[in-house]
């Protein structure tokens, strides 16, 4: 019954089998230059409908930050919600990657960083250069920290905003597949086509071992991002272990279904926490992620019998959601392994 991280669930079988075929494959060029990674950006293309230029790295706080050093100079800001990856789990690598570019982090009633959040924004950022920050960069997550998940028309909102304030828009796409597996559109419809310059893509926690890409739809921005990468000591020699898990991701929207099907349990769990008489959801359920809230002594017993799931952030909660005494808020999260066998455990203890 584990629920704790689509980060622990292990690799699926055709991506195990990628890693396996190019593991024998004898020799190949490194850094990026051998056949799965070449193959593995012509079909990143092939998904979002256009060139792209995609680099290829084994996490998701390298691919996040490396993508924002593209973005924006050590001067400057990069706007987020007050909840994003960035803010709050990446201790200070957005400021480390960036050479000491500062993230501004926005608090919404939404959950999501929207467009009038940002007009709102900028609007109350002082303008004295040299002596006041600018802002240089817009990132959102997609799915977000809190489950929720972007429309189209909210992407493309934010990045008209943002390209007509000279900003480029950044997507943290660590749980893309479940955004789009949940919107039922096409890669393209919810990325290049909205608006988005850079996106960081993660297959981790859909199925692969450790394989993230940068993947740039505007195409400028790309220029000397190799050196970024191995200044940063993130230039994988045997690169071809990352191409070959994408090759076997991308592959019959592999990862979208794997990601389709983390959602399925994630709505089926959300049924059965929501039956529960001392349990309220936070926030509703959109991808893979339900947040609840619950006792912590019901949270201790569950965690005692073997389910595995975290408490979360009191500042996560939407403004005004109350937390009662004993409460605290709770994160399940489904992933490509989890089974209706892992509900009916959870229900079957709830029940008890």
């Amino acid at each position: 019954m584990n629920f704790g991280s689509d980060n622990q669930a292990g690799v699926s079988a055709p991506i195990l089998a990628a890693i396996t075929e190019a593991c024998a494959s004898g020799v190949a060029s490194s850094y990026g230059n051998d056949v799965w990674c070449q193959r593995a950006e012509q079909q990143l293309a092939d998904w979002f409908g256009q060139p792209v230029r995609a680099f290829f790295l084994t996490t998701g706080t390298a691919a996040n930050c490396l993508s924002l050093s593209a973005l924006a100079q050590p001067w400057q800001a990069v706007i987020c919600h007050a909840q994003a990856h960035l803010a709050t789990d990446e201790s200070s690598a957005p400021e480390f990657f960036t050479g000491g570019a500062r993230l501004l982090p926005v608090p919404t009633a939404s959950g999501k960083l929207l467009a009038e959040d940002l007009e709102r924004t900028l609007a109350h950022l002082p303008s004295a250069p040299p002596h006041t920050l600018s802002a240089a960069a817009v990132s959102i997550t997609q799915s977000a920290e809190n489950g929720l998940v972007y429309s189209v028309d909210e992407v493309s909102a934010l990045s008209t905003l943002a390209h007509q304030h000279g900003l480029h828009l950044h997507m943290d796409g660590a749980r893309l597949a479940n955004a789009i597996a949940a919107l039922g559109c096409s890669p393209a419809r919810i990325t290049a086509q909205a608006g988005v310059d850079v996106l960081s893509l993660g297959a981790s926690k859909s199925g692969a071992l450790n394989a993230e890409a940068v993947v740039f739809f505007n195409l400028e921005l790309a220029r000397h991002f190799e050196h970024r990468v191995k200044r940063a000591g993130h230039m994988a020699s045997k690169s071809r272990l990352l191409g070959a898990q994408f090759c076997a991701w991308l592959q019959n929207d592999h990862g979208v279904a794997m990601a389709a099907h983390a959602n399925a349990i994630a709505q089926q769990l959300a049924q059965v926490l929501q039956g529960h008489p001392s349990i309220r959801l936070a926030w509703p359920v959109q991808a893979s992620q339900v947040f609840a809230v619950m006792p912590a002594a019901l949270l201790a017993q569950l965690n005692e019998a073997g389910v595995q799931c975290y408490d979360w952030y009191p500042s996560s909660l939407a403004p005004g959601f109350e937390l009662h005494e004993g409460e605290l808020p709770v994160r399940f999260v489904a992933s490509w392994a989890s089974t209706a066998a892992d509900v009916q455990a959870v229900a079957a203890l709830l029940q008890r």
